[in-house]
């Protein structure tokens, strides 16, 4: 498989600070790497001339884009529909709680369009990927 196959890409609202906007990827790049096929990463472990080991990482580029919300939201409702697409999602209520129990019971209380979304990673094919966030700028640190 090519590394231009298929694309990972993070999802940060304009309106998130950059130090909660790091959180927020550390937090989705766990989930996606936890629930993605056994294709998306590289070598396990790579040993250096030392011997010393190191964790391989993705085998796919992995870029973070900035979008308004409500272009957030919409993102994160076409990746949900396309089921080639893995999508990890952040509300708000991710950041305004303490413990598992507490996120569940604040998630599973709303109903969907209630729940405020700071950013999403999605990974698959660089295609469908590309057709959601293809036009999103890159983000920085301004």
């Amino acid at each position: 498989m090519n590394y231009e196959d298929k694309k990972i890409v993070g999802i940060i609202a304009t309106n998130v600070e950059a130090s909660v906007a790091l959180n927020v990827i550390g937090h989705l790049a766990v989930s996606i790497g936890k629930y993605s096929d056994e294709e998306i990463m590289g070598q396990k472990v790579i040993t250096d001339a030392s011997g010393v080991n190191h964790l391989g990482i993705s085998r796919f580029p992995f870029i973070i884009t900035k979008v308004k919300a409500g272009k957030l939201k919409v993102a994160i409702e076409k990746a949900k529909e396309n089921p080639n697409i893995l999508v990890a999602d952040y509300p708000r209520d991710m950041l305004e709680t303490r413990t598992d129990e507490e996120l569940v019971s604040s998630i599973s209380s709303k109903d969907e369009e209630r729940l405020e979304y700071m950013g999403a990673v999605i990974y698959g094919n660089t295609k469908d990927v590309d057709e959601i966030t293809g036009k999103f700028q890159l983000w920085r640190i301004d």
